[in-house]
């Protein structure tokens, strides 16, 4: 079988879908090479992500891993979440068939992009772990080419 039970739990029984109207922090990353597109919405009280929701245009493991990506942070601090690694989501899915994993990568990323919008809002500087490779000219952060 290609894919886990829990994969195809959370593509077929997405949790956290939806947005989040006036968000703490919105972030949304595309893969071009395989057109998947994910946006990350959070809810910030204090320092503790109160509410994650998350729009995805992807395949099946973007859907899945968008879902599972949510449900890891959710009640977690800012801090726990900034250390959630594309790794620990491929895992709690029971694994990603190899030519997938740059679907848990997308959700790692967008999460981060989510919580740098978050310190941009506050008029904060963005953490380095925050800040993602770009491809575009200027080189900064993908989450502030918009």
């Amino acid at each position: 079988m290609l894919y886990s039970d829990k994969v195809m739990d959370h593509f077929e029984h997405p949790r956290n879908v939806g947005e989040i109207e006036n968000a703490d922090g919105v972030g949304q990353v595309g893969n071009p090479k395989c057109g998947d597109i994910m946006k990350m919405y959070l809810k910030i009280d204090g320092d503790v992500i109160t509410d994650v929701k998350f729009k995805t245009f992807g395949c099946g493991s973007a859907i899945a891993t968008s879902s599972m990506a949510t449900e890891m942070i959710k009640g977690k601090t800012i801090a726990e979440a900034m250390t959630l690694t594309n790794a620990a989501v491929a895992e709690a899915l029971d694994g990603l068939p190899a030519h997938k994993m740059h679907c848990s990568v997308l959700a790692e990323e967008a999460i981060k992009a989510a919580l740098a919008d978050y310190y941009q809002k506050k008029g904060e500087p963005v953490p380095e772990s925050l800040k993602l490779p770009c491809d575009c000219e200027e080189g900064h952060c993908c989450s502030s080419c918009g």
